[in-house]
């Protein structure tokens, strides 16, 4: 039988074969037909290029020894007394990102920042980070950002502005605030909330609405058609035996996705849980991250799930659980499994009071009341689901923008301010924002770059970074947190606090006073200095949290509410379903300018630089893609289809994944920018085009055609194939319990006698790492806190295609089983840190070798650049240079080789920036192992385990990875290292590797896929 034959073996209930792709799984090939990943053989290099490359690489390996690197040094007038030069300090601040708070630790070396870590006390992350906290330092020192302020595509000044607004304050002062507009984004403020009730008070005939293109208004209308209040909703994931997640990426892409990850990985701990690790149930459209993680995944299209919750309600009804407001729904007939449903329900029963049931915010508002009605039924609510009241926050409402544009239009509305977001490229096509906008006399935008909005206003402030900002926010728990700057503005540029007090006031003032207002005024209490000192330490008040309210569910509401939205049940759905669904890398679109993030794998499709129009198998047959040629190798180019939907239509590629829901096309918002800047400039395609008011997430009526032409894609999963070897191993937790094994079973090592004496690797330290894949969710974090802490350069899409992106760590993704509903598995891939190195056997120059600690080093200026290295590693995870990637920045290529002298600031100094024409791979992060013996040696104790953390385990929010002194018994890393899950790949190559594996264990209920 082939290896990647499409009939898959079982062994106690796991399958043993694995493939990345749809033309994978269908090709009849064995592993050695399968087309040459070689990226030299992919790449077109003529003869001239191929001499140019030559002749530089030996230049480079002429001037190996000798080459100096040029610096300018500008000292300090007066040195401050707690900066030592060499040593960095560490400052806590909060980013925010809408709703989401997330507390951060930050590396600031001589007043320069470089790194961002998660603050430990924050309830927001407990001292995790996702990749868009980590990445959002490159942002800071983005060459694109706005850089002064703008008046009908003039250059002003601040004051400037200030004598111009002065003008418009005494005339509103005067008629209250009559035909004055405030639009924000999203957020939990306290500050904000002061200054938004002191800008309605002075001005009660203005309009202050709030608009995100992402939001949870739905979630919001849920509770309250339940409550008639509104509440916020926090899951206790770490207390869940039973999870059902109804279309909702609770691990990456919805609200407190951090947190969850924490909470989430706690529960999924199979030594420490075992009989009561959690099962999760994942009822999707799209496959997600959160859908890889499920012990069951069902593939349904967005418009079913409500009726399928519904479904649920009702088996739970059947089985003896009062549910509120059931009776006043509805639903004669449905098509799901009922043997599904039930041993759902009793799954759920049987845990009641340690289940979740959670609903994603693309699902309308009925659902989530019928989410909160049936925890209630289950006994849920105050133990695994807790709500908060919404305090310090403004929401978005869609329904007000809409309100917002209808005045705009009729001319009701002479004066609009828009602090932060950018209407003009996300809001839904039927509203015509732009075209309305310029109804309006005067519009005022504050943004960090001269966007799509700014652009046609006929004001623009530069806004600044959050490291750049005094201000504060607001936890779902109403934990209140400091934002404080770790550098001077780098631009001349305003806070949204800066500008929003110079709109209610007429007066100028720094962000520093305002918040220090709010915080005296209603915040501390008592001994404020020394409060407010220990919050700048500390970024956060720790007694700050609210009590948990009253929450009580109004019954006669709910029903009124549920009958009120029976409609969606009888809802026809016609033609092709579209569902719109935000970015795991550029969120909505305001990160589109980050070459971390563009050039970051996105974790399902492994595609870079691109969106596309997602399909299962099924569809792509029914609209005649040509599946034996889809994913191969040979070539770059997809096929493009025009997606015309509500009016409107678009062209883009399509990308076919397993395990979506037939029938229903998912597109990626944020892409296809036209005023983002070099990096985010025409990359993708604009999806906000097609996207209507009334169809925020998804509807039916998508009519597809095949337009003939196609569009290349990179993408980096097609260069690391498992060739049929079975890398990753799994378990049943039932059958693991018993029999302590792995499927598929471990390769017997053949019994090799040196040719030489071997190294004994006996005194401490010696470094090793282990990944657990059972709580590993694939959320890229670990790569860009790489990427940032070892300054990875960006190579952009077409070098990319080549497979040559420079990530030291990636994330192998694979499937299982069938493709209509196939179960997915991740794997991290850094260097495995041989004992007995491949490479090192093959290296001419003895550039990389073993060090006395078991590290595999490289010595960057031997390296002359061979790649007989890379060409010998079996894990594949070295990356070369093949341009000068970092001339002038991370993302110097990309920029077309023009000196960027400020990106050079979010480089680590600890970290050599490589040139062209050097091999480099993970290091384990070999300067924080340095530092860690420096700070030993100089404060006279030995390094415990701990001390020590490499970049990708400290901002792990799954806490998948350990790292320490394998030498010590005792350590945690060894530890892991003894568990009967554990494995190390390709271990029978004997190559000794540093870094193994903790296995897969699901637990899967027995009444859906019985165990044999």
């Amino acid at each position: 039988m082939s290896p990647l034959s499409k009939n898959t073996k079982k062994t106690n209930g796991v399958p043993e074969e694995f493939w990345s792709s749809v033309y994978e799984h269908r090709a009849d090939i064995n592993s050695s037909q399968i087309e040459q990943t070689n990226t030299e053989l992919n790449a077109p290099v003529s003869r001239l290029e191929f001499l140019r490359l030559m002749g530089a690489s030996m230049a480079l390996a002429s001037f190996t020894g000798c080459r100096r690197p040029l610096e300018h040094i500008v000292p300090y007038v007066k040195q401050p007394e707690e900066v030592i030069p060499g040593i960095p300090l560490h400052y806590a601040t909060t980013m925010s990102i809408g709703e989401d708070v997330f507390g951060l630790v930050v590396e600031s070396h001589e007043g320069r920042p470089t790194k961002i870590e998660g603050n430990e006390k924050h309830p927001s992350n407990r001292g995790k980070a996702s990749s868009l906290n980590q990445a959002s330092i490159l942002s800071l020192y983005d060459p694109d950002r706005s850089k002064s302020v703008m008046h009908d595509d003039s250059t002003e000044t601040w004051m400037d502005f200030i004598s111009f607004w002065r003008e418009i304050h005494t005339n509103k002062k005067g008629n209250k605030g009559e035909g004055l507009a405030i639009l924000t984004e999203s957020f939990s403020s306290p500050s904000l909330i002061r200054l938004k009730n002191a800008f309605l008070r002075d001005f009660p005939k203005a309009d202050w609405v709030c608009y995100e293109p992402i939001s949870n208004e739905s979630i919001y209308e849920g509770i309250t058609g339940a409550t008639g209040k509104s509440f916020k909703p926090v899951y206790q994931y770490d207390k869940a035996e039973v999870i059902v997640s109804l279309d909702c990426d609770f691990l990456l892409t919805e609200t407190d996705n951090v947190i969850n990850g924490v909470n989430f990985s706690k529960s999924r701990d199979f030594e420490k849980r075992k009989k009561s690790m959690n099962r999760l149930y994942s009822i999707e459209s799209t496959f997600s991250i959160t859908g890889s993680m499920a012990d069951h995944r069902l593939p349904l299209r967005c418009s079913d799930i409500i009726k399928f919750c519904v479904a649920l309600a009702m088996e739970l009804r059947d089985q003896g659980i009062s549910i509120p407001g059931l009776d006043k729904i509805d639903l004669n007939q449905y098509r799901f499994d009922h043997s599904w449903l039930k041993a759902i329900a009793s799954d759920l029963i049987g845990a009641k009071g340690k289940g979740i049931v959670v609903a994603g915010k693309k699902q309308p508002g009925f659902v989530h009341a019928l989410v909160i009605a049936i925890n209630s039924g289950l006994k849920n609510i105050g133990k695994t689901v807790r709500y908060y009241e919404m305090l310090h926050t403004q929401s978005s409402s869609n329904s007000e923008f809409s309100k917002l544009i209808l005045k705009m239009s009729n001319s009701e509305v002479d004066t609009l301010v828009m602090l932060g977001g950018n209407p003009a490229y996300n809001a839904p096509t039927d509203l015509n924002f732009a075209k309305t906008l310029k109804k309006v006399q005067t519009s005022i935008h504050l943004s960090p770059y001269f966007d799509e909005t700014s652009s046609i206003t006929n004001w623009h402030i530069p806004q600044s970074h959050f490291l750049e900002s005094w201000g504060d926010a607001a936890s779902t728990d109403g934990t209140v947190s400091i934002v404080q700057p770790l550098i001077a503005p780098l631009f001349p540029s305003k806070t949204t606090l800066e500008c929003l007090q110079l709109i209610c006031y007429g007066t100028d003032k720094n962000g520093y006073g305002i918040v220090r207002d709010t915080w005296n005024s209603s915040i501390i209490t008592n001994n404020f200095e020394r409060e407010w000192r220990r919050a700048l330490h500390d970024g956060l008040l720790s007694r700050t949290s609210a009590k948990l309210p009253s929450f009580t569910i109004d019954a006669g509401r709910l029903a009124n509410y549920f009958q009120s939205q029976q409609g969606l049940l009888t809802k026809t759905e016609t033609g092709f379903e579209l569902v719109f669904q935000s970015s795991p890398s550029v969120f909505d679109g305001r990160f589109s300018n980050n070459g971390w993030l563009q050039e970051l794998p996105d974790p399902i499709t492994k595609l870079m630089w691109d969106n596309v129009a997602l399909i299962s198998p099924k569809t792509a047959e029914e609209i005649n893609i040509d599946l034996k040629k889809f994913g191969s190798l040979k070539t770059k180019d997809y096929q493009m289809i025009k997606l015309s939907y509500q009016g409107q239509e678009l062209d883009m590629p399509v990308y076919v994944i397993p395990g979506l829901a037939d029938n229903s096309v998912m597109v990626t918002l944020g892409y296809g920018r036209t005023k983002s800047g070099v990096i985010g400039n025409k990359v993708g395609f604009d999806t906000y085009k097609i996207r209507t008011s009334g169809n925020l997430y998804y509807g039916s009526g998508l009519k597809i055609s095949l337009t003939g032409n196609t569009y290349p894609l990179s993408t980096s999963q097609d260069y690391h194939k498992m060739e049929g070897r079975p890398l990753i191993r799994e378990a049943i937790a039932a059958d693991f319990i018993n029999n302590q094994t792995l499927t598929p079973p471990l390769p017997v090592a053949p019994d090799l006698v040196p040719l030489w004496k071997n190294h004994s690797y006996d005194k401490s330290p010696q470094w090793g790492m282990s990944i657990d894949l059972n709580v590993c969710t694939g959320c890229n974090a670990c790569v860009i806190a790489c990427q940032s802490e070892n300054n990875i350069p960006v190579v952009g899409k077409k070098e990319a295609g080549y497979g040559r992106e420079m990530h030291w760590i990636r994330i192998d993704r694979y499937f299982t089983g069938s493709e209509s509903s196939p179960k997915m598995v991740k794997q991290p891939v850094p260097c495995m840190h041989c004992e007995n190195a491949p490479c090192e056997q093959v290296c001419p120059v003895q550039a990389t070798n073993h060090d006395k600690e078991g590290l595999n080093a490289m010595v960057y200026n031997r390296c002359i650049g061979t790649r007989y290295c890379a060409n010998n590693c079996p894990y594949k995870v070295r990356r070369f240079n093949f341009y000068n990637f970092t001339k002038g920045g991370p993302e110097t290529r990309i920029r077309g080789e023009k000196p960027q002298e400020i990106q050079k600031m979010s480089q680590n100094p600890d970290v050599t920036v490589r040139s062209r024409g050097v091999m480099e791979k993970c290091t384990y992060c070999i300067q924080r192992i340095n530092q860690g013996k420096i700070n030993s040696k100089v404060s006279g104790n030995n390094l415990k385990d701990g001390d020590i953390k490499t970049a990708c385990q400290q901002t792990c929010p799954v806490g998948a990875i350990s790292f320490g002194d394998i030498a010590k018994e005792k350590s945690n890393v060894s530890k892991m290292k003894q568990l009967k899950r554990n494995y190390v790949m390709l271990g029978e190559w004997h190559t000794k590797p540093r870094t193994s594996y903790l296995g897969v264990i699901r637990n899967p209920n027995n009444e859906i896929e019985p165990v044999s």
